[in-house]
């Protein structure tokens, strides 16, 4: 089937289509822009991604560039005083249907206006603001990479550009500013069969990794200084009650952090970043509870009743050799008589050695406590050292995984 339709080029100016040429054209705007109907038009699409509006909502600002052959709109710029190029109202001129599945029709906005080049090829810019079809993936926040998806389709629709050079155009815009920073644009083409006919589908994948440096200052270094602040704190007297002072003036300060820096975290799902904060606030808490175990042992340990068999085995033979801590020998001496001795003077020995015994055991209660309380005292000691050692282990396993998270997050390759 062949429409006849005006050229545009006899109907022309000087100074370009003439009023009568475009209003001739505008009046095929129902109809497909093919002299011949059995040759196809197809559209080409460019797809840039310009900004991340809201990665929690998903959405994405985006500009597709529509590309197709209008055979009606075609002149001779030498013949018409060199114009090669003109815009039209989008409304009065055919235009494919391409379906965007993933766009928020709200806040869409598309160019009023499409560029005509003489040769008849058009190009139309929309820009959108897309809602990405993706899972967010936020474990590793905020080292995060996320890949998201959008898909265009149409009956006879393929790309205008490689998608890698349209990751190399997006790239352009988000590179100097914002959260995220673009790391490619990846894409495919497939075709979806409804009985006899064909639509064509093209499919965007769109990685884009999160720059972390404002939440590694905002949030990671401030929490390392409250915690180091916080091992320093072992360096006190552990019977001191300044230090239980010390170390309740930093819970309540890392609870204020925490309340303040709340807006930065995600709410949707739980990051390893928050499973850091909760076990180093618990560390926080079990630091101070064991200073109030120590102290009040320090002050009442001699009203305390023996220690078990199964605690003081656990605490001071074993947790003892694990924290380099091994309990106090007893200093007593025990003196052995002879009894070939006379018996005169091995009654005076027996004596003595009676006299002796009960002043050491006076002396020994009088500077060092009973046998009990020193158990006590041990038990806490070795439980301070302990969870003195369970810090630096925390500390040094969260600056391993911290740093090899981040090392993958900037090699990560799409």
């Amino acid at each position: 089937l062949t429409l006849e339709t005006p050229s545009l080029s006899s109907v022309s100016s000087q100074n370009g289509p003439t009023h009568e040429s475009m209003q001739a054209v505008f009046d095929m705007q129902p109809f497909r822009p093919a002299v011949n109907l059995s040759n196809p038009t197809v559209a080409n699409i460019s797809f840039t991604l310009y900004a991340v509006l809201g990665v929690v909502s998903k959405c994405m600002q985006t500009e597709g560039k529509l590309f197709w052959h209008n055979e009606y709109l075609v002149w001779e710029p030498e013949e018409c005083d060199g114009v090669a190029r003109i815009s039209l109202p989008v409304k009065e001129l055919w235009s494919p249907d391409i379906i965007v599945y993933d766009v928020d029709d709200d806040v869409s906005q598309a160019c009023p206006y499409v560029y005509v080049n003489h040769t008849g090829h058009i190009r139309w810019d929309r820009m959108l603001r897309l809602v990405s079809a993706c899972n967010l993936e936020i474990f590793s926040f905020p080292f995060d990479v996320q890949n998201c998806t959008f898909t265009f389709g149409s009956y006879i629709v393929s790309p205008a550009l490689t998608f890698s050079e349209m990751s190399e155009n997006s790239k352009q815009y988000l590179e100097a500013s914002g959260e995220w920073e673009l790391v490619d644009i990846l894409g495919e083409t497939s075709i979806l069969q409804f009985g006899v006919d064909e639509w064509d589908i093209i499919t965007f994948w769109v990685v884009i990794r999160r720059r972390p440096v404002l939440y590694v200052v905002n949030l990671l270094i401030p929490s390392s200084f409250l915690m180091l602040i916080d091992i320093l704190s072992f360096y006190l007297p552990p019977h001191s009650v300044d230090r239980a002072s010390f170390k309740m003036t930093l819970i309540l300060g890392y609870t204020v952090f925490l309340l303040i820096m709340n807006d930065l975290l995600p709410r949707d799902r739980t990051p390893l970043i928050n499973v850091f904060f909760s076990i180093s606030l618990a560390l926080m808490v079990a630091s101070l509870l064991e200073t109030v175990f120590i102290t009040n042992i320090q002050f009442s340990s001699s009203q305390y009743s023996a220690v078990p068999h199964w605690l003081s085995v656990l605490v001071l033979r074993y947790l003892a050799v694990v924290v380099c801590m091994s309990p106090k020998k007893s200093n007593r001496v025990t003196v052995c008589l002879n009894p070939s001795y006379k018996e005169p003077a091995l009654e005076e020995l027996k004596k003595l050695t009676r006299d002796l015994t009960a002043i050491r055991l006076q002396v020994d209660k009088h500077f060092q406590g009973s046998k009990t309380a020193e158990e006590w005292q041990m038990i806490g000691i070795v439980i301070d050292r302990l969870l003195f050692y369970l810090y630096i282990v925390f500390i040094i396993a969260s600056f391993i995984t911290i740093t090899g998270i981040w090392i993958w997050n900037n090699t990560y390759a799409a």
